[in-house]
């Protein structure tokens, strides 16, 4: 009997999926026809011309590469910025591990701020009005309020939540935190400071309106919330 020639077998019949199932569960294949991974040729992606499949795969493993490299540098640079900052937060900590009473407490949370994180625009508002040592303190940057306070109530449920909120805030917000330096802010972060915010908040605001956004990690800013509201509930 006459054994077919593969012209005459009906190729449409088979499908790509068998053809590509095939080479994976064989991958001798080449090694046994040789012949056939020579005459091979596919389109080349950057023109008419053709090139070998050992081409093509060359190819393939390069662009491979250069993609994990560009991801391993995201990497690297997400881990230098994070590590930066574990940096700057634990300046912040000695800072206010050294402060004696309200008055350093500000000023060592004003030279972090400034000096490690170029925030000018900035307000601690403190619910602890029953510490009269911090009603002494003579600075813009903190503001002393009750908690039933009307004025809070656009911050209803930021208080509610305890938790840091980034993004470009409400005006109603943006006007009673930053007053006549309202206008020059694009965004803003507000971290809750002490257990369940009991404390207050603490807002810092940039020019940028892409500083602080709703998609960024909230982790750093809580640990520095941390910070702040220990040193304020040992006062």
């Amino acid at each position: 009997m006459t054994k077919p020639n593969v012209r005459d077998l009906d190729l449409a019949a088979v499908s790509e999926e068998v053809v590509a199932d095939y080479l994976i569960r064989h991958p001798d294949f080449f090694e046994r026809h040789a012949g056939v991974l020579i005459r091979l040729h596919i389109p080349h992606e950057r023109g008419k011309q053709t090139i070998s499949l050992v081409e093509r795969q060359v190819q393939a493993l390069r662009e491979k590469n250069e993609r994990l490299e560009a991801k391993l540098q995201e990497f690297v640079a997400v881990a230098q910025a994070n590590d930066a900052l574990s940096t700057k937060i634990h300046k912040l900590g000695c800072r206010l591990i050294r402060a004696h009473g309200a008055a350093q407490v500000i000023a060592a949370l004003e030279s972090s701020l400034l000096e490690d994180f170029g925030a000018t625009h900035w307000l601690m508002l403190s619910l602890r009005t029953d510490v009269p040592e911090l009603s002494r303190v003579a600075t813009r940057h903190l503001r002393l309020v009750e908690r039933s306070a009307p004025e809070l109530k656009p911050f209803e449920t930021f208080f509610e939540s305890a938790r840091p909120r980034c993004g470009q805030i409400r005006d109603t917000q943006r006007d009673y935190l930053f007053g006549n330096e309202a206008a020059e802010i694009g965004s803003a972060a507000l971290v809750p400071l002490g257990p369940q915010a009991s404390f207050g908040l603490l807002a810092v605001g940039s020019n940028d309106t892409e500083r602080f956004s709703p998609t960024m990690s909230t982790d750093f800013l809580m640990r520095i919330g941390e910070l702040v509201g220990e040193a304020i509930g040992v006062l």
